[in-house]
């Protein structure tokens, strides 16, 4: 058996079975299910205001559903928080990217989660332990195939594209099971948008589950292996991405296909 068909017999590293989530007299997400298992990209797709936002920020603690429940690798999770996401391995990217310009990559990987010793003092006597975090930087940085500026070299000049491969290298290097990306590529020239997506598709072969939000179809036809479609808060279909099929994920979309 391939090592993608032993990911896809396993249970996912993801599910979300019947997500719903209110605001007011306004349902965002209307029993939504989905599955992303470890080795593939699971792309999530729908117009503005369809609920993939609400939905990765309930998957990553950032909101409570209201109704539905979370599982990972089967067992059912709670997720209260973003702190609670991070220790059950799933680590997030937003669109602002939540980078500090005046930090290099290592301090960036590492705000919050400094590496310091002895752990039995208080946060504030221990003392941080920089060379450890940039090696372990460093070797994640080789792992993931990123070239950037020297160590040194602050995230704020950085390109728009390294800024983004910074970002979705951190979220790799603390995730265990599920890495969701939102809207990785835009504002990206071509380039950069390259370089992004051979990232994603490293972290899939480094047997990652990756749950993309994005606009860009040839990006999602080129990385993903299934793609599900939100419209008014409901899973609308659920399309394996490629050319034959734009028109099918298009016409879902806009909702052409009622």
């Amino acid at each position: 058996m391939s090592v993608a068909a032993l990911y896809e017999a396993a249970p996912a590293a993801l599910s979300v079975r019947g997500a719903t989530k209110r605001f007011g007299g306004v349902t965002a997400l209307d029993r939504v299910d989905l599955e992303v298992h470890r080795g593939q990209v699971l792309a999530l797709l729908g117009d503005n205001g369809a609920g993939k936002s609400t939905l990765i920020k309930c998957c990553s603690g950032a909101l409570r559903l209201d109704a539905g429940s979370l599982e990972m690798d089967g067992i059912e999770v709670t997720i209260h928080s973003p702190r609670d996401a991070r220790a059950l391995g799933i680590e997030t990217v937003y669109q602002d990217l939540a980078l500090f310009d005046n930090l290099n990559p290592s301090d960036n990987f590492y705000a919050g989660r400094e590496l310091a010793t002895p752990a039995w003092l208080p946060r504030s006597l221990r003392v941080i332990r920089r060379r450890r975090m940039a090696a372990a930087t460093i070797e994640v940085l080789n792992r993931l195939q990123v070239v950037l500026p020297e160590p040194n070299y602050v995230v704020g000049l950085m390109s728009g594209g390294q800024r983004q491969a910074v970002a979705v290298s951190r979220a790799a290097a603390f995730a265990s099971k599920v890495v969701i990306l939102d809207e990785p590529t835009a504002a990206l020239g071509v380039r950069e948008s390259r370089k992004v997506l051979d990232l994603i598709l490293r972290l899939r072969e480094q047997g990652m589950a990756v749950l993309v939000v994005s606009h860009a179809m040839d990006h999602v036809i080129e990385i993903a292996d299934r793609a599900v479609v939100l419209r008014r808060g409901r899973k609308v279909g659920e399309v394996v991405p490629s050319p034959e099929t734009h028109e099918q994920i298009v016409s879902l979309i806009v909702g052409g296909a009622d």
